[in-house]
């Protein structure tokens, strides 16, 4: 054997370069080991999770029955509705003292509201006192709402008295000096047959006689509201409540989640808040919902725009759910925050 003989046969074997597009010896039976594995592990996880996905399915019934829709166009944020940051402008009061101040009224200086935690309270001289509660329970979590009840409208009487609507338990009078509670109307009542799931606000005639308040759902509790807005169920009303005779009327019913309500002053008209529709009853559309955007608006007795009062972001008043008037500034309450605000109506 020659020296290039030699030098040939220890020549390295040259390693084999294998691309996308190259073919690739099949094994015997026309697919690899590990192409095999492969289909019967996914063939297998796929089975893992549809088999329950499908049996959910078929067992389990959705909470809700979706009720069409429709919606008029809003009008343009033009004008006095021109977007602005005067809510900003507002004060935190209470910050992390109370959660979920819905609603307020003022007796004098001294003022009250209702919080999540079953409670209603008086806010004074930086104070928060509770004065009274219409359940009972640890009232910590949603799920406790039905036994620890929940205050969201409020409003002072003509005594020195205020009423309340609780979501669960029914319209109260309580005497905020003697600490006494008075059940007006249980919840428990039907009224024309029909339950009150879900107690929301009220107003209250000068006299006293009058209260008019909103039931948003005979189904749907207040815990469940984003239910009974996906639902855009269609069973709330506005009911007028005679404090003398304790007869109950239903002045409006076949409304989609009917909120806040407004006596004019006058105390010719109410007005009603749908809102899983966005608008006032009898008004025009104000405007499409936007999370966080917080918007305060002040009607003529004719339903006109006057001024409108914005935080875009709800940087400062978030989740507003009220705006009470008192002593030349505008109190904010909110469902959710954990304060309430207040803008002085001169800067705004």
């Amino acid at each position: 054997m020659s020296e290039a003989d030699g030098l040939r046969q220890r020549r390295p074997v040259r390693p084999q370069v294998v691309t996308d597009d190259a073919r690739v010896p099949e094994a015997k039976g026309g697919s690899s080991f590990s192409g095999r594995v492969f289909r019967a592990t996914f063939l297998m996880l796929a089975v893992f999770l549809t088999v329950p996905l499908l049996g959910a399915m078929m067992l389990l019934d959705s909470p809700i029955d979706p009720q069409p829709l429709s919606f008029k166009e809003p009008p343009l944020l033009l004008g006095v509705l021109q977007p602005n940051t005067k809510l900003r402008q507002a004060e935190r009061l209470f910050e992390n003292q109370l959660v979920g101040p819905e609603s307020i009224a003022h007796i004098g200086d001294v003022m009250f509201t209702g919080t999540a935690d079953g409670r209603v309270v008086k806010l004074e001289n930086g104070e928060v006192e509770t004065i009274a509660r219409f359940g009972s329970g640890p009232c910590k979590t949603r799920d406790d709402e039905p036994a620890c009840g929940r205050p969201l409208g409020i409003r002072a009487g003509p005594n020195g008295t205020l009423f309340v609507a609780d979501a669960y338990k029914g319209l109260f009078e309580v005497n905020p000096w003697k600490r006494e509670v008075k059940l007006l109307l249980s919840s428990e009542t039907p009224i024309e047959g029909r339950k009150m799931s879900f107690v929301n606000d009220l107003t209250v005639t000068r006299d006293g006689r009058k209260i008019y308040f909103t039931d948003s759902s005979s189904k749907w509790q207040r815990r469940d509201y984003l239910l009974l807005v996906m639902e855009g169920t269609d069973d709330g009303r506005l009911l007028e409540y005679d404090t003398e005779t304790k007869e109950v009327k239903v002045l409006l019913d076949h409304l989609r989640f009917p909120n806040g309500v407004q006596l004019s002053p006058a105390e010719d008209f109410v007005l009603v808040a749908e809102l899983t529709m966005a608008r006032i009853r009898s008004q025009e559309t104000v405007m499409k919902f936007v999370p966080r955007y917080s918007l305060v608006l002040e009607l003529s007795d004719s339903g006109a725009f006057r001024r409108s009062l914005h935080d875009p972001d709800g940087q400062v008043a978030a989740y507003v759910s009220e705006v009470h008037e008192h002593d030349g500034h505008l109190y904010l309450g909110s469902f959710r925050s954990p304060f309430l605000c207040r803008l002085r109506l001169q800067s705004a």
